[in-house]
């Protein structure tokens, strides 16, 4: 298998890496990973979600806008699209970063062709190690990022550590569908179909078949609420989208 699976009992966790015949910590796989596919990313994303995923990521910046961030993070940015989204809550700044040089470089071109410069910056830095004050950011979001992380309680102890006191943080996650004949379609479509195209497309025959597996792995749902909480945050929304295929999770300092 070219994705595979190492149980730290101590830990009570399962930790998916994209690639099972190099060494590497998991952080050191998934930079590479996005660094082989940076350059066809934003094709394959939105082919294989057919589109859903822009309207997921709306969803999550309406549910932030009562609270009218003016300094926003996004972690785990990639080619920047959920730090563009942000725009439409007319914040001051926004703040993009992600592992991935190449993801970043793919995304500071994107901006620059957009002239967004003097509204959004990317860089390249560890989403569990935050080069941040504490108490900064108004607002956080992530997108698809969080079950890519090496240690998830460390990730989101950052979010914690750099969201000022009252303020949120939005993460969209694919989850697990639990109704028939949702559940079928989406196991064949995630194990079937998108390995499949990814591989062509992108030319790494691992990046598209650790999607689905890194999914199986990740806690969803009230298991995910439940480590925000113990991270230190006082509410957690949960918010399904599309039958379940992802979800919003929408977290209070």
């Amino acid at each position: 298998m070219l994705i595979y699976f190492i149980y730290f009992w101590g830990m009570g966790e399962t930790v998916v890496k994209p690639y099972s015949k190099e060494g590497g910590s998991k952080k050191e796989q998934v930079a590479t990973m996005f660094n082989n596919i940076a350059a066809r990313y934003d094709f394959l994303n939105h082919l294989l979600s057919m589109g859903i995923d822009v309207l997921w990521r709306r969803k999550a910046i309406k549910l932030l806008k009562a609270r009218g961030p003016k300094n926003m993070l996004d972690i785990a940015t990639g080619t920047g699209d959920f730090a563009i989204e942000c725009l439409r809550l007319n914040p001051e700044k926004v703040t993009g970063i992600d592992i991935s040089q190449g993801m970043v470089s793919v995304g500071i071109s994107k901006i620059e062709k957009r002239k967004l410069n003097d509204r959004i910056t990317l860089m390249v830095g560890d989403s569990e190690n935050l080069p941040f004050a504490d108490n900064t950011f108004d607002a956080i979001t992530v997108g698809f990022g969080v079950r890519n992380f090496e240690n998830l309680k460390k990730g989101l102890s950052e979010m914690h550590r750099v969201l000022k006191p009252g303020g949120q943080v939005a993460v969209l996650e694919f989850s697990k569908p639990k109704r028939f004949p949702i559940k079928q379609f989406y196991n064949f479509y995630f194990k079937r179909i998108l390995p499949t195209i990814g591989k062509i497309v992108s030319k790494d025959a691992s990046a598209y078949t650790y999607l689905p597996e890194s999914v199986q792995a990740f806690p969803d749902g009230e298991a995910f609420a439940a480590i925000l909480k113990e991270v230190g945050f006082n509410s957690c929304g949960i918010y399904p989208q599309s039958f379940g295929i992802s979800t919003i999770y929408l977290a209070q300092k």
